[in-house]
């Protein structure tokens, strides 16, 4: 009798510590990642579910990853306003970050200099914090001029050796194809949402296994 109910008290334990902590285990293998940028990270003109950081999230999930991505996108964004608010954006805990930003750079004529002072800042400050990036460039139309259009790209590829991961083009299949984007030919419908996610996915992977590699 003695040893059944030793026995019945141990089991009660194992059913305690599975019930307590079995979530916290399970959240805490859970990656974060915030997706930071402007309009085309918000999801302007889409519903809440059909952004970028939704798509993506769902599709790496049906793919086995246990991944979470906070959307981080302010539509109007530059990058020198995204600086500003990186520390809230990008709140302790945060594992990875996806930067896509400077589309609305481009469209205010913005210094490339400047540009380039905000997001070396975004990566540099990112970095101190021992957060990884993944970094999605822009390029800019060839109607800015070629001086511009070649200080403004060079921002991205520079700041692809600073040991981030490098997607070239957040918009690549996207941009000037009527039918994925909408009326204003500047935001992607769903149907281009799904063609970025497509795009991203295999640098979101890479993100995701050096996150792994640094836990």
């Amino acid at each position: 009798m003695h040893t059944l109910i030793k026995r019945f008290a141990a089991a009660m334990l194992t059913a305690v510590a599975v019930f307590w902590f079995a979530p916290t285990v399970a959240w805490a293998e859970t990656i974060r990642l915030v997706a930071f940028g402007d309009s085309l990270t918000a999801g302007y003109g889409l519903a809440v579910n059909e952004a970028y950081p939704a798509r993506l999230e769902a599709m790496l999930r049906d793919r086995g990853h246990d991944v979470r991505i906070d959307n981080a996108g302010v539509s109007g964004d530059t990058a020198s306003a995204a600086a500003r608010r990186l520390d809230w954006s990008v709140p302790d805990g945060t594992d990875g970050v996806i930067v896509a930003l400077g589309g609305n750079d481009l469209l205010r004529g913005i210094d490339p200099d400047v540009t380039r002072v905000a997001l070396t800042e975004i990566v540099d400050r990112l970095a101190e914090r021992g957060i990884p990036v993944l970094l999605a460039g822009m390029r800019a139309p060839v109607n800015l001029g070629d001086d511009y259009v070649a200080a403004f790209d060079a921002i991205f590829a520079d700041l692809a050796e600073r040991g981030v991961i490098y997607l070239p083009f957040f918009l690549d299949g996207v941009a000037t194809v009527a039918e994925l984007n909408q009326p204003d030919g500047i935001h992607p419908t769903a149907a281009g949402v799904e063609v970025i996610v497509d795009n991203i996915a295999p640098y979101t992977v890479e993100l995701l296994k050096r996150i792994g590699a640094q836990g």
